[in-house]
């Protein structure tokens, strides 16, 4: 299983577009900060990684910028930006084989929530289909199908927490198996909302200890950390077989070589005691791309920050590699992005594309004191290092677990 990475999108409390991104997660520069979008003073938690400001109407026709919420927003921006990193001229690309994936964890919680508002307010004989169309999961891959004319498949899917990982999963197997020439994938979400932060403030998964200091709230593989911060944002890759990248001279940045995936089938929002939805989804990653564990040289872990989910992963991570775990560099961006739910496990992706590329990893801040002494975790700066094969993990509540292998642009 191979495919061409030559897109990247991405909007996240770190900024609009790949590229500030990439430079933000190098920088150590943490996006999370007091909620602006309401005011959060009823709930226990306070901050949050909101997007920076941006104007979908820039980008958008305003009539539809309106109508989509935040979550269509990002998903539909990230895409676009992605496919104008790739270069593709979508005029040559086969319509019937040009897909998009799409995966989210919450979807258009606003647009729904406003959607009920209307239908109290106004009652049924007064209520417009508008809001329950745009508010619908699939609104994301629906609207860039129309807008760029794709016959392949399009579908959105949700696997909690690791829905962008497992949304890259099944464009990779639709590119293999010769279904596509080219998928966008895209993971979103905009869970910056009241409904959200109450849902997640009740389950106790979120830090309340940091309010008052919000840059170093979310501590992955610390001992001090106690809870994963919430968070908005997108992130996109264009996906191509190696075949048609070829053929259109496509700059590739990497080549997703390998993906597994598997369900904990434990506990609805608690890890396995013994990762088990985690080692089997990294082992059925190693193996689907033909690689060794001594082979790979860095981990993009899923590093929320809470105390099981880092304690679970160290443990699974030590599991599949073994001796060579001390000479994995691992990292968490979500210490500087926050969780970004259904958009982490794209965005993070497109980070491991980029470390991959450039040999750079990011770091993981707010981690003065590492619990887990087995793990090489990269600390406080960015290293250079070189990367050849690369995993990105996405674990999510229900026990949904994923792995993506990232390698070089000619594996």
């Amino acid at each position: 299983m191979t495919v061409r990475v030559t897109g990247l999108g991405a909007l996240s409390p770190l900024g609009v577009g790949m590229a500030d991104n990439w430079d933000a997660l190098l920088r150590g520069t943490v996006g999370i900060t007091r909620i602006t979008a309401f005011d959060p003073l009823e709930f226990r938690v306070h901050i949050a990684g909101e997007v920076v400001p941006f104007d979908a109407a820039e980008v958008l026709p305003p009539q539809d910028a309106r109508r989509l919420d935040s979550y269509a927003q990002f998903g539909v921006v990230a895409g676009i930006q992605a496919v104008e990193d790739s270069g593709l001229d979508l005029a040559a690309v086969d319509p019937t084989r040009f897909s998009i994936v799409v995966g989210t964890g919450y979807g258009c919680t606003a647009a729904n929530t406003e959607a009920v508002r209307l239908l109290d307010r106004s009652g049924p004989a007064r209520f417009t289909p508008a809001p329950a169309v745009y508010g619908a999961q699939d609104i994301v891959a629906a609207y860039l199908s129309l807008r760029w004319g794709a016959l392949g498949e399009s579908l959105c899917l949700s696997a909690a927490c690791a829905s962008g990982t497992v949304a890259i999963g099944q464009a990779m197997r639709q590119i293999e198996w010769g279904l596509a020439d080219v998928v966008v994938v895209i993971g979103a979400d905009g869970a910056v909302t009241p409904r959200d932060l109450a849902v997640v403030c009740g389950s106790r998964a979120l830090t309340a200890t940091h309010n008052d200091d919000p840059k170093s709230a979310c501590r992955p593989f610390d001992r001090d950390r106690d809870g994963f911060v919430l968070s908005a944002g997108a992130g996109a890759l264009v996906l191509e077989s190696a075949e048609h990248a070829a053929r259109r001279g496509a700059s590739v940045r990497a080549s997703l070589v390998g993906y597994g995936a598997a369900s904990d089938a434990h506990h609805l929002t608690a890890p396995h005691p013994e990762g088990r939805g985690a080692v089997t989804a990294m082992r059925r990653a190693l193996a689907s791309a033909g690689l060794e564990p001594g082979a790979v040289d860095h981990v993009n872990a899923h590093g929320t920050g809470t105390p099981k989910n880092d304690e679970v992963e160290a443990h699974a991570l030590r599991t599949v590699f073994g001796d060579h775990v001390g000479a994995v560099a691992v990292t968490s961006t979500k210490s500087m992005t926050g969780h970004m739910i259904g958009a982490a496990g794209t965005y993070e992706a497109a980070a491991t594309v980029l470390a991959c590329a450039e040999g750079r990893v990011p770091p993981t801040m707010s981690c003065p004191d590492p619990e887990f002494d087995f793990l090489d975790v990269v600390r406080d700066e960015a290293r250079a290092t070189p990367v050849t094969y690369a995993l990105t993990n996405s674990f999510g509540f229900g026990g949904h677990c994923a792995t993506v292998v990232v390698g070089p642009p000619d594996a």
